[in-house]
């Protein structure tokens, strides 16, 4: 019983380990084009498709967002609306701060604190905790964002789910310009 404890223990530090070591730098994409202007690509509407996935791949749910974006200086508003397979509506209304040199700060009512996002080339990565209402308790998962422009219309995005360093799930979602 100590043993399989310890075999427990080992294996949950190792998964905790590896995790931390698998950041990409979004230095990685510099020289990858088009390059993502935040502020250009969300400003006015942009429809997406999503889904998401349990962590051996399972779709749970998908949906499709309408998101209405504007700037005013270097504040950006992203107020997101969200249909759900099973019906459920939900909207999420992002401040997205531009703090220069490709990085960005947000933030969420289901946010827990801010969420930190660099942009290089054709990529963003953000980072941030969601505060995720399930089964009567709140569960803050990480995210681990990254979104690539294709062209001047459409975004392909990508986001891990991590709780205690550990991968729980996937979204997946594409984002068009109209």
């Amino acid at each position: 019983m100590i043993l399989r404890a310890r075999a427990f223990l080992l294996l949950l530090a190792a998964s905790l380990l590896a995790g931390g070591c698998t950041s990409i730098d979004p230095g990685t994409y510099a020289r990858q084009a088009p390059a993502l202007e935040l502020r250009r690509y969300f400003d006015g509407t942009i429809d997406g498709w999503g889904m998401v996935q349990d962590r051996s791949g399972k779709v749970l749910r998908r949906f499709t967002v309408t998101i209405e974006a504007r700037w005013n200086g270097d504040v950006g508003t992203l107020d997101e609306r969200f249909v759900w397979s099973d019906g459920e509506r939900q909207r999420r209304v992002w401040t997205v701060r531009d703090l220069g040199d490709g990085r960005y700060a947000g933030s969420a009512e289901d946010v827990v604190g801010s969420a930190a996002g660099r942009t290089a080339g054709n990529a963003l990565n953000w980072r941030y905790t969601m505060a995720i209402p399930l089964d009567g308790r709140t569960w803050h998962i990480d995210f681990d964002d990254w979104m690539f422009l294709v062209d001047d219309r459409v975004m392909l995005n990508r986001a891990t789910m991590h709780k205690f360093g550990i991968r729980v799930g996937e979204v997946t979602l594409s984002f068009t310009r109209r």
